[in-house]
Parts: C-alpha cells; structure tokens; sequence
C-alpha cells in the first residue's frame, strides 16, 4: 500500500462524506438568517420559485469540500493542486461578487477564465487527452470546454434538488472509480467530500427549498466537478468522463444553440432548458428531479462500464445507451406531463 491508500484505510470515504455532510448542513443553518437579510432571490418571470428565498448556501457546500478534501490530502500525504485550490477561491469570490451585485457578463466570463485556465496550464505536459493535438491547442479546447462547464452548472442551478440530483450520482461513481484505481487521489479527495457536502445542503434545498445555492456555490462546483473529470479523461477514460455530466451537457448545450438560432441574448437569464419546460408542462418538481436521479445512475453505470469493461465495443454500446436514455428524457421534459 501507498500512503494515500493507507490513509484511506484509517480514514475510510464514507467517514469523509458523513463529516463534510455535518459540516455543510451546519454552516447552512447557521448562514440562513444572514442570507435571508443580504442575498435574497426574488422572483421573476424566469425563476422556478414562487416566494423570496436566501441564496448563497454554496459558501457552506463550498467550505465543507475545501475543509474536509485539505484535511484528509494532509492526513493521506496527497498534494491537492494549489492552482485549483486559489481558483477555487477565486471562483467562489466571483460567485459571491454576482450574487450580491450582479457582475457584468464580460466581468464574470474574464474572471472564470483566468480561474480555469490557472487549473488548466498548470497542469503537467504528460497529462493529455488526445496526443495527436499540440499540448496549446489541446488545453486552449480544454480551456473553452472549462468555461462552458462551469457556466452551464450555474445555469442547470434553477430547480430544487437539481444540483444534488447531478452532483451526488457523478461524484459518487468518481470515488468508485478512485478506490479502484482509476483516477488520482486528489481528484478522489475532492470527489468524496463534494458528494458530502452536497448531501448536507439537501435537506435545506429539498422542495420547497428554504435557501438556494446561487453562484457562489454552481460556479466553484461547476470548477472542481469539471476538474475530477478532466482528471478522470487524463487518465484514459475519455468516454466515462462525457457520460457522467452527459444529462447536463445534453440540456445545455442543446439549449445554447436553440438559442443562438432564434437570435436571443444567450448569456442573458431563460426559461428555455428542458427541466423548466418540464414544470411548465405539468411535471411536479420531485417528478422532474427523480427522473433526472435516476438518468444520472444510469449514465453513472454505464460510465463504470466503460472503464472496467475494456472493450471499444461495450464504450461505443454505453455511449449509444447513453444517448437513447437522455433523449428520452428530454423528450418527455419537452411533452405536456399529467401531474
């Protein structure tokens, strides 16, 4: 055994998901009252709630992972990257910046720029994804990829549960897959106490939510999520990495060219992704965030396959099961539901 596995072993996974858990749940109920009064989401024509409610509740989601993760790499003899760690809090402080007084859009996509480009060019020359691309060009995709996925986790942020229901699944099947081998320590870390600090936050985001996320929260999440993925495709496993986030990528980024082909603002705030469209077809809330659970296991599943399967044919079959699950549900988001 490494030390990192020897240190996994004295401080199993689920102890580090119990405790960023307790730890997110309590600097959530003792923020309430300081958000109700400073960061409170009104409604509008475009929101899903109905009544004034706090956001910023990703301050505790965020502390708890960034906590717990930095105490059990001390404890493990595991170095989390320092460029991810100041992004991580640059990103938050942007996010907090935009909750608060609502950042220019040219402002907000500089500043997450400079974050995940800092993840991104530090990273070591030998962690490539496709070879036969110059190392620039590769990271400058990676780099244009990173600010996509960080932005549509902000703007996958709009339903109860929504977050959970994506970020619980994905970085549960990460901690597998670390624990068997197939992502670095660091990532398995970040993984572990962000699946934690998720469920803490849930019971105070479960419909009728009683505090949002906001920005501070879906933009450091949208950076450390995409980051364990990268890793997880750094570390040959390309397709498990596009089937663990594909529900997301699908709706928003299917959503993103509808709209840039009907000529709209499309970095301005909508109601036009498929699970808004869902309620506003009749769909229930916890109706719409089982279904998109339930994809996310089973995008989950697939993806484990696709790594311990070893087979081009079963990746190429997950990928195409994966694809047929998500246009179903977004079919049926897209169709008058009775309630």
């Amino acid at each position: 055994m490494n030390p990192a596995t020897d240190a996994l072993a004295v401080m199993p996974s689920l102890l580090a998901v119990a405790i960023a858990a307790l730890m997110s749940a309590l600097i959530t109920w003792t923020s309430r009252p300081l958000l109700q009064r400073y960061a409170l989401a009104r409604p509008n024509a475009r929101s899903s709630h109905r009544i004034p409610t706090p956001q910023g509740a990703g301050i505790a989601v965020i502390a708890a992972t960034m906590l717990v993760a930095s105490a059990w790499a001390t404890w493990a003899n595991v170095t989390i990257p320092p460029a991810l760690i100041m992004a991580t809090v640059v990103i938050t402080l942007v996010g907090f910046a935009d909750d608060i007084v609502s950042l220019p859009v040219l402002v907000r996509l500089v500043l997450q720029g400079a974050c995940v480009g800092a993840v991104v060019f530090t990273a070591s020359d030998t962690a490539r994804i496709v070879p036969a691309l110059p190392l620039p060009l590769e990271r400058g995709l990676i780099l244009l990829a990173g600010i996509w996925f960080v932005n549509l986790v902000n703007f996958m942020d709009g339903l109860d549960l929504m977050t959970v229901a994506e970020v619980v699944p994905i970085t549960a099947a990460l901690l597998l897959l670390g624990m068997l081998g197939d992502l670095s320590w660091p990532a398995v870390l970040i993984a572990t106490a962000l699946c934690g600090a998720m469920l803490g936050f849930a019971p105070f985001n479960r419909p009728v939510a009683k505090v949002f996320l906001g920005d501070v929260g879906s933009l450091p999440i949208g950076l450390l999520l995409g980051w364990c993925l990268l890793e997880l495709a750094w570390h040959g496993q390309s397709a498990a990495a596009l089937l663990l986030p594909a529900y997301y990528l699908a709706d928003s980024t299917i959503t993103l060219f509808r709209r840039i082909a009907r000529r709209e603002q499309f970095w301005s705030a909508h109601r036009s992704h498929f699970y808004q469209h869902a309620t506003d077809n009749g769909s229930s809330v916890p109706r719409v965030i089982g279904e998109v659970f339930a994809l996310n296991l089973v995008l989950a599943s697939l993806a484990i396959a696709t790594v311990h399967a070893g087979s081009m044919a079963i990746t190429i079959i997950a990928l195409l099961t994966g694809a047929i699950a998500i246009a179903f549900v977004l079919r049926r988001f897209s169709r008058a539901q009775i309630s």
